[in-house]
């Protein structure tokens, strides 16, 4: 039997060493990237969004496939975004979240669609998006 010191201390190791892990990309939770990814957009934060994308993520708008090869790639089409959005949905299955956003105005840009609702399919492996997959309303 452990005395209570020794467990305090055990408790604490196993803080220390868990504590850094705790913010590696796949130690997160689908929805959890999907919201950190939200939240960078509606800051205006365009760096901290494209931190969410992993590098060849590809980004579906109707017909149009493009592929992010790269992070500066992924901070041009966040920063390329003409709408922020509160999330009012999120649905999970699996790796799979599709997320149903009210509209805004960014602080760069002008949306035309204010108050109006769009939903993206977000596929997450590893804790990056890997398809962004923007669905409509």
């Amino acid at each position: 039997m452990l005395g209570p010191r020794r467990r305090i201390c055990l408790s604490a190791a196993a803080f220390i060493v868990g504590a850094p892990l705790a913010g590696c990309g796949g130690s997160q939770s689908p929805e959890r990237v999907v919201r950190a990814w939200s939240k960078a957009v509606n800051r205006g934060d365009n760096r901290g969004a494209a931190e969410s994308f992993a590098d060849g993520a590809k980004v579906i708008a109707g017909d149009s496939v493009r592929v992010l090869r790269t992070r500066d790639q992924a901070e041009a089409f966040n920063a390329g975004l003409p709408c922020s959005g509160r999330i009012v949905s999120l649905k999970a299955a699996g790796a799979e979240v599709t997320a149903t956003f009210e509209l805004a105005d960014r602080a760069t840009h002008q949306c035309h669609g204010v108050g109006e609702r769009g939903s993206i399919v977000f596929r997450i492996r590893h804790g990056k998006i890997v398809v962004f997959d923007q669905i409509g309303a």
